[in-house]
């Protein structure tokens, strides 16, 4: 079985694809706790030390990483397969002057993932990131500042073939538009060209098509009998009015009303709220790929959070299949049997204690798809170099 790290794993949505792909987890390593706990209840890897919280930063939290490796190897010949790394990232140019210190700080957190591939020598690295990852600012061990694609190749050039592309995962079998990087490298002893293992393109597929057939939800705090994560999240009742009459493609500051436009009400006087992005309160399109899913998901003022006709902001279960998440991840100990049971009450209470949590841990996430195909063409082609290889010793 191959093995992985996972680095910067949050609650283990998109290292769940690896899994999928029969992937065998070794170390997953979450600076909070809240989103590590999501991963211990899906019970991916063998021990529970597999699961390290913690700062990246900080050495020990380094040690434990490395000696869970080395402790498995100790009785398995071979070394890690796979080490996934997705490091929060500002996509600030170098060349951009309004990059901060705290942003190249928090970006050369990418370099804690290098060190730490370099200690662990795996046989492919995978690194998933905003768009403009390659061309951010990282601070190296020099201290200088340098592209991140420049610190790669600094440091992996010499033991690995290193192939990076920007691209849309909507259209490479994720469910909603999210535009990544990812860049894949194979070490130099495996006759593998890393840009085959990137994930193959197909169809999109529409937000009807991926969502439509969920029940619609009409009462503000309604929750499905038997889906506890199908939910009308409830917001302000006078908000309602704002969205009600949108068509698809429609945002609540297109209403003619000034009372029907989003806005507060300060001293008696009408305060409209500023439009700083044109798809706040607006209604999706049934006919159109899903909408990117950001962390605050939760809100109508939001970026594209509003269904196409529901009076309310996408359920836990529709970003769910957004994100390509399969039914059966679970985002607590309970099994959705005993959370579908529960008393209406106890439901709520449930998710006032988790729904945050999932909903970030989705906005933040690689689709669970994308992971996958990459797991699938590890195994395919290495399947491929290992039959080419007896053919070569049998002659």
């Amino acid at each position: 079985m191959k093995t992985y790290v996972s680095l910067f794993s949050s609650a283990g949505v998109g290292d769940y694809g690896f899994y999928q792909a029969g992937f065998k987890l070794l170390a997953s390593n979450e600076l909070l706790q809240r989103r590590l706990n999501v991963q211990l209840a899906n019970h991916i890897a063998d021990k529970h030390s597999a699961y390290i919280l913690g700062d990246i930063t900080d050495k020990k939290v380094k040690n434990k990483i490395i000696t869970e490796v080395n402790n498995y190897y100790k009785n398995v010949p071979g070394t890690l397969d796979l080490l996934v790394a997705t490091p929060p990232c500002q996509g600030i140019s170098v060349a951009n002057h309004f990059k901060t210190g705290e942003d190249i700080k928090r970006n050369s957190l990418v370099l804690e993932s290098i060190l730490i591939a370099e200690k662990l020598h795996p046989k492919f690295i995978v690194f998933e990131n905003v768009k403009r990852f390659l061309t951010t600012a990282c601070t190296d061990i020099d201290g200088k500042t340098y592209e991140i694609k420049s610190v790669i190749n600094k440091h992996l050039s010499r033991d690995y073939n290193i192939f990076g592309q920007e691209l849309n995962f909507k259209d490479y079998g994720a469910n909603s538009s999210r535009p990544r990087t990812l860049v894949i490298s194979v070490r130099k002893d495996i006759s593998i060209n890393p840009k085959d293992l990137m994930p193959k393109q197909q169809e999109t597929k529409t937000l009807k098509e991926v969502i439509g057939d969920l029940p619609s939800l009409s009462k503000m705090g309604e929750i499905t009998k038997n889906d506890i994560l199908h939910t009308f999240r409830p917001y302000r009742e006078d908000m309602r009015n704002w969205i009600h009459p949108l068509k698809q493609g429609q945002s609540a500051f297109d209403n003619k009303d000034p009372m029907l436009r989003p806005h507060r009400i300060m001293k008696g006087q009408i305060v409209p709220n500023v439009k700083k992005n044109g798809d706040k309160y607006t209604r999706q399109y049934w006919n159109k790929v899903g909408p990117a899913i950001h962390t605050r998901n939760d809100i109508l003022a939001s970026q594209n959070t509003v269904h196409p006709t529901d009076d309310r902001v996408f359920s836990i279960r529709e970003l769910m299949r957004l994100m390509n998440v399969p039914s059966e991840f679970k985002w607590s100990s309970e099994s959705y049997k005993y959370l579908n049971s529960m008393s209406l009450e106890d439901k709520k209470k449930w998710l006032k204690q988790h729904a945050i949590t999932i909903r970030q841990s989705l906005g933040e996430a690689v689709p669970t798809i994308i992971f996958k195909e990459i797991g699938d063409n590890i195994n395919l082609r290495m399947d491929q170099l290992n039959a080419v290889n007896k053919v070569k010793e049998n002659n």
